[in-house]
């Protein structure tokens, strides 16, 4: 995915808005679709709000991921930064807003392409991964669904460019 070097390993960040539920679950997604490919790649996840820094994914991603064959307990949340611009290839947002917020933080030189997670999946372009943080636990599992078949389609993608 790098434009640098062909054989650099992908470097991609999930951003949603708190990093306590979407984009958590999209790195963990990632996380095992690329280790079961055999895909080294660097994964990471921030959110474009300040307010759960250093706090774990929500219990119910948690308790969701799980049910998935994934452990997203050693997360932090983090806040997205200008720095990401420049160590991710591609940076992948939950919904429009958080697109939008990412644009205003980026940098003229930014490195990083910014899309929206679904863009990846045939049939979604332009689709929001619906926060479940207001929901209940169903909200998660139709999350899931989402970031797994985004992390399907960048293992994918990975795959061809190796």
């Amino acid at each position: 995915m790098r434009n640098d070097r062909q054989d650099a390993k992908p470097a991609i960040l999930f951003l949603c808005l708190g990093n306590i539920c979407r984009s958590p679950l999209a790195e963990g997604a990632a996380r095992a679709a690329f280790a079961a490919a055999g895909i080294d790649a660097t994964l990471d996840s921030a959110g474009t709000a300040d307010w759960h820094i250093g706090h774990p994914p929500d219990r119910r991603a948690q308790a969701e991921a799980r049910r998935r064959g994934t452990d997203i307990g050693d997360l932090r949340a983090r806040q997205l930064v200008r720095e990401d611009f420049y160590r991710f290839d591609l940076i992948l947002a939950a919904d429009e807003a958080n697109l939008r917020d990412a644009r205003a933080l980026a940098p003229a030189d930014a490195m990083a392409k910014l899309r929206l997670m679904l863009d990846l999946v045939p049939g979604r372009a332009g689709d929001s991964v619906a926060d479940p943080y207001y929901g209940d636990e169903g909200g998660f599992a139709a999350t899931w669904d989402d970031v797994g078949a985004v992390a399907a389609a960048l293992v994918a993608a990975s795959a061809k460019s190796v």
